[in-house]
Parts: structure tokens; sequence; C-alpha cells
């Protein structure tokens, strides 16, 4: 039997009593997140005499592809400075008050507020998505096995506010009768984008609120660790800061020269062209000094390469599901009936879909693989079956995009179908690839090797994103064709690599049981 660490005692759903102190500030994270998504792709795209900015979708689509790619980087500094400066519990309270500062800088008004917000709710979500993560996972003994099925429990927390979040943001921010009461204040009812930026504000509030009074519940999860409390590592971890922070600003600075001598440079285009460049960078970079550092073990390195195959199907996927917050979006708006049983609905609650669905799976799929025991499907294999749902998703898509022509809307089911779909998918990659990720990472980096996974969100929101430009200059079947194509391809790919990475974990595995210095 496993041993249970001292804060494993059963008391949130069979799960560590931590457990719940996580999931309602996730939830409550989440919702902010969500709420502000929602409604973030159709602010950028309503004409300004509506309240909106103007922009087109060539132009608003890089722009979200960058910010939400930003959001996720952001993880990988964030896990790092909580590796080696302050721990994880400090990370998740500071990230969820710059979080908080983010949206309500959004519920202002202006160009200059609204690029400081998205900045800020970057920063934030760098300190706190990660660490949160690796609190879970220190919350049970590797061999507890309770921790997928505790990973999925903590998702399903991410989804009751990602579901929510829509609902209440997109009402405020769209909804007829909100504007009306608007207008009945004697308020500018074109403002009522605002109001749902300002709504994702106050769910950061409620989110610190339950995290400050309850994290006793954590134990010693998440706190200082002794490497970060050595004084020769901590000086070691301030040298890098300064080093990262001296280059930052020099590149930063650089960029700033540039823009100003060329102005004409400074399109959404090339900004985003040159942000690839340096996600691309930043990955091979990573991933590059990680293989080839001397320090780990065989054993070490063999889950690092089980890491980055992992994160190659993982980017993929995310490039194709996170499209809900852009191209599905667009389409939702301009090509969908929005309604059900003739009442109508804005076309952000549309990114509710997702979030309820899986709320109401996810304990199906906990007690599947629960039930399954040994039989249970390997890592990448579910990755597989992860990505082939995301390409049947857009694959089902075209087929409605071929009826949404000459500005006929169509049957909400098809959009329906794409999420039902996606959402299977979900279930079967992103809670494991969370679990897998604290589970295959070294101990000495935890928190940095969280910040892999929240990478590979990076790059699959940053393509997510950049399909999204081109929703007006390519036919929506060929666009969504490509996307599909992609999807397939992958999931070839990883079936096709379940066996080499099995055999990469099992090495692992065996090594770190039988104690054999390699």
């Amino acid at each position: 039997m496993a041993r249970m660490s001292s804060t494993s005692e059963k008391a949130f759903l069979g799960q560590p009593r931590g457990l719940s102190t996580l999931f309602f500030t996730e939830m409550w994270e989440r919702f902010s997140y969500y709420g502000m998504r929602a409604i973030l792709m159709l602010f950028m795209t309503t004409a300004v005499e509506q309240g909106g900015l103007g922009f087109g979708p060539d132009q608003a689509g890089p722009i979200y592809a960058m910010y939400t790619s930003m959001v996720y980087l952001a993880a990988v500094p964030g896990g790092w400075l909580a590796d080696n400066l302050f721990g994880q519990r400090r990370a998740v309270l500071y990230g969820g008050i710059i979080i908080m500062l983010g949206h309500i800088l959004l519920a202002l008004h202006g160009l200059t507020f609204f690029y400081l917000g998205l900045c800020c709710v970057v920063v934030g979500t760098g300190f706190l998505k990660p660490n949160i993560s690796v609190i879970v996972g220190a919350l049970y003994d590797r061999d507890d096995n309770r921790r997928d099925a505790g990973f999925s429990i903590f998702y399903m927390g991410i989804n009751i506010g990602a579901f929510s979040a829509p609902l209440v943001c997109g009402w405020l921010a769209q909804g007829v009768r909100f504007k009306g009461i608007l207008a009945g204040l004697g308020l500018d009812a074109a403002n009522s984008w605002h109001w749902g930026f300002g709504a994702s504000a106050v769910g950061m509030f409620f989110g610190l609120l339950q995290y400050i009074l309850t994290s006793k519940n954590l134990g010693e999860a998440g706190n200082l660790s002794a490497r970060a409390l050595e004084p020769e590592a901590l000086k070691k971890a301030r040298t890098t800061l300064k080093r990262w922070a001296v280059a930052s600003m020099l590149v930063l600075g650089a960029i700033a020269v540039l823009l100003v001598t060329l102005p004409n440079l400074a399109t959404s285009q090339n900004v985003n062209g040159g942000f690839a460049i340096v996600l691309f960078t930043v990955v091979v970079t990573f991933f590059g000094k990680l293989l080839l550092d001397q320090s780990f073990t065989k054993s070490e390195r063999a889950r690092l390469m089980a890491v980055l195959l992992l994160f190659c199907g993982a980017s993929i996927f995310w490039g194709i599901f996170e499209q809900a917050g852009s191209s599905l979006t667009l389409f939702a708006e301009r090509n969908t009936r929005n309604e059900i049983f003739g009442i109508p609905f804005p076309s952000s609650y549309w990114q509710s879909t997702n979030a309820a669905l899986l709320v109401l799976f996810a304990p199906v799929f906990v007690w599947l693989w629960q039930a399954l025991g040994r039989r249970n499907p390997s890592v990448p294999f579910k990755f597989s079956i992860g990505i082939l749902f995301a390409g049947l998703g857009f694959a089902v898509l075209v087929v409605g995009a071929s009826h949404a022509i000459d500005g006929v809307r169509v049957s909400p089911l098809w959009l329906f179908s794409v999420y039902l779909l996606h959402t299977i998918g979900e279930l079967c990659l992103s809670p494991v690839g969370l679990s897998s990720m604290t589970k295959l990472a070294p101990v000495r980096v935890v928190g940095l090797m969280m910040g892999v996974w929240f990478l590979a969100m990076a790059v699959g929101n940053f393509l997510g994103g950049s399909f999204a430009g081109y929703y007006e200059k390519f036919a929506l079947t060929t666009l969504f064709a490509m996307v599909a194509t992609s999807g397939f391809v992958m999931s070839a790919c990883m079936f096709a690599l379940v066996r080499p990475i099995k055999r990469m974990i099992a090495r692992s595995d065996d090594a770190a049981t039988n104690g054999q210095p390699v």
C-alpha cells in the first residue's frame, strides 16, 4: 500500500484536504481568465461606435495569438522563480494579485489601459498557473494511485470557473437586457464590454480571498524548497535573475528603438512574425539546455526526452483546441444561428460549452481510468487519442462551413459537435498531461518542468490565434481543413511513438525503483 503524505488525510472527495483550497483558487482564477477571453476577440473586432476597438481579424488575430501565448509562456520563468527564490505558495499569491490588477485595467477605457491590462494578466498567470499545479502534485506521494483522479478533480474546478465565466461576462458585455439596464441608468450601453472585464477582476478577488483564508490546509506543500534556502543557491539564483533582467531590458530597448525609427514595421503581422521567431528560439534553447545538461542522470534524461515528445503532441493539440477563443468565436458570431428553441443568446456563450461538457464527463473519465486499473492506457496512447479527436472536430466543421456561404447562418449543432469532440480529446490528454509532468520531472526542477507543460500551451495558443488572422483571407472550408489535417498527421506520429515513449518512462521508473546511480 502506498505511503500517505502528512497532508493526505481524506477530506475532499477522497483526496487530500489541501486539494479543496487549490480547487477553489483555480476555479476563480479560471473564471477571471475565461470570462475575459470569451469577449476579448469580440471586443477587438467590434466597431468603435459599438464600444469595440474596430480591429479586423487580420489585426486582432495576431494580438490574440501573442497574448494567449505569452500567458502560458510566462509560466516558464514563473516556475523558475518559485523553484529558486520564493516558493510555489507565495508565487500563487503574487500571481493572483497581479491578475486582478490586470482585469481592473481592462475595465478602464483606452488602448493604453487595454495593453497594460493584458501585460498584467500575462505576468500574473505566469506566476500562478504552473505553481498551483505543482502544489497539487506535492499533495501526493510519487506512488499514490489517487494522483490522476486528484488532477481530474482539480480539472473539474478549472472548468466550473470556465463554464460560468462566459455566461456572466458575456451577458454583461453583449446582453441586450444588460445594455438596456445601462441605458436606463443614463449610461452608455456601448461601454458594456468593460463591465464584462470588471466581472473578471471580481472573480479573481474571490479566488485570492479564499486562498488566503484556507491556505493552512496545504500543510508544507509548496513551501520554499531546501535548495532555495541554501545561501549559495539563493545567491546564484539572484545572479541569474539579474542577467535575465538586463538581457530583457536590452531586447526591449532594441525593439523600442526599431519601432521608433521604422514605425512602418509595427504592424500586427510583423510583430507576430517576430514573436514566432522568439517563441521558436525559446523552445529550442530551453530543451537544448535541459537535454545537454550533464548534471542530469541517464534516468532523468530519459524522462526529459519523454517530456519533449509529449510536448510536441500537446502543442499541436492546443493549437487546434484553443481556437475556441479565436476562429471558433468568429464562426459563432458571423456564421452560426445563436439560438436554442428560438431563444437567442450572445455568441460568447459558446465558450461555456466545452467547460459544461467537461464537468459532465470528467467524473466518467475519472471512474474509467480507475476502473481500468492495469489495463489503463498509457500516457502517450491517451495523447494520440486526444489529438485525433481534436482533428475530427475541425473535420466536422469543414462540412458545416460548406453550408455557411452568402451570409447563411448554420445550425448550432455544427459547433456543438466540434466542442463535444474536442472535449473528449481534452479529457484524454490534458489531465494526464498535467499529472505526467509532475511525475516525470526531476525533483530539483519540478516547477520549471511544469512550466514546460504551459510552454506547450503557449505554442498551441500562438498557432491557434495566428490561424484566426486568416479568417477573411481563406475560404473557411480550406482553413478548417488545414487545421484538421495537422491534427491527423500529429496523431499518427504520436501513435507511432507510443512504444518508444513507454520504454523511456519504464526505464526511468526502473532506475528510480532500483536506486541505480546512473
